[in-house]
């Protein structure tokens, strides 16, 4: 039970996603909790999404919508739509995804039992597939694959670091951590491990172990361009990796980072993502922490031996 109301702030960043927007919005709308602004933004989309905005305006005034001229990327268009936002509490919903209808009601009640240090709660989320279909759990897959076994919480720095375990569109971020952070970093392809790293560093997160997002799942997903050659992404990875450097206080942050620096080189190797891999691999040198396996990738690299064929055919085995 939620003991006040604050204003929670629902940011619906639309890119060409005009099948499913009203249903992302609907499920905003349907939200047990009363208090909430809805930001709309459409980040100059081209498949019609600006004229089912549009209707959905005409139908709910309330909802601020925002249009880019330019396609500017998801971190710039959440900020510009943050800025604009009220909320005492954050949701950053892709125009896709759908929220059930008591999840806002219950982050919150979870938020009411914690005090100012927590400053993301996140759940677990089921995938669907462009049509709604579900594919898997979240913490379910993770766990049948002996990816995760415990969901961690509160301070949760090293863990972000060194493994991928939230589902970004989860989360509930208190304002005063996207404050902090001055938002999301423009310069990035994408937001999400930036925001985990920098934000853990300084807040501690708390998990709600129920399912309340569906996740859509496509072939235009921003996840299912991963590790492709020449997808920006992995050189934004790099990026942050550089800043966990600075962020890293004791050996035991150290070890983490290491952990994610050598499996994104080796990634990058086996991918084809020969410049990243050489990147990685310098940082790896930085860390002083390179091995023989770590020479041998990066030979397997110098080489230019095709390797990504077998990088997607063990992914669909191990993975999937």
């Amino acid at each position: 039970m939620v003991t006040s109301t604050p204003l929670v702030s629902v940011i619906c960043l639309c890119y060409n996603q005009h099948r499913w927007v009203e249903e992302a919005i609907e499920s905003v709308l349907q939200q047990t909790y009363p208090n909430i602004e809805i930001i709309l933004a459409d980040d100059a989309s081209t498949d019609g999404s600006r004229a089912v905005i549009e209707r959905i305006k005409a139908r709910h005034p309330a909802i601020k919508t925002l249009f880019s001229a330019v396609n500017r990327g998801n971190c710039a268009a959440f900020n510009a739509a943050f800025h604009e936002s009220k909320g005492d509490y954050i949701v950053d919903l892709a125009a896709d995804d759908i929220m059930k209808p008591d999840r806002i009601e219950k982050q919150l009640a979870r938020f009411d039992l914690l005090d100012e240090r927590y400053g993301v709660i996140f759940t677990d989320a089921e995938y669907i597939d462009a049509e709604g279909r579900f594919i898997r759990g979240h913490y379910a897959h993770l766990r049948i694959k002996g990816l995760l076994d415990v969901v961690p919480e509160g301070d949760v720095y090293r863990k972000m670091l060194s493994r991928y375990f939230i589902a970004a569109p989860t989360m509930l971020i208190r304002r005063s951590v996207l404050d902090r952070l001055g938002g999301y970093d423009e310069s990035l392809a994408y937001e999400d491990f930036d925001f985990w790293v920098r934000s853990s560093r300084e807040f501690l997160y708390a998990y709600v172990d129920e399912p309340l997002t569906l996740i859509r799942r496509t072939g235009g997903s921003m996840s299912a361009g991963w590790y492709k050659p020449g997808n920006k992404q992995l050189y934004s990875t790099y990026l942050v990796c550089r800043k966990a450097m600075a962020l890293s206080r004791d050996d035991g942050d150290r070890i983490a980072l290491v952990q994610r620096v050598r499996y994104e080189m080796r990634q990058s190797v086996l991918s084809d993502n020969r410049k990243e891999a050489i990147l990685f691999y310098r940082l790896l040198k930085e860390l002083d922490v390179l091995t023989f396996a770590d020479r041998i990738f990066s030979t397997i690299n110098h080489l230019q031996l095709p390797m990504s064929g077998l990088r997607d055919l063990y992914h669909a085995i191990r993975y999937r």
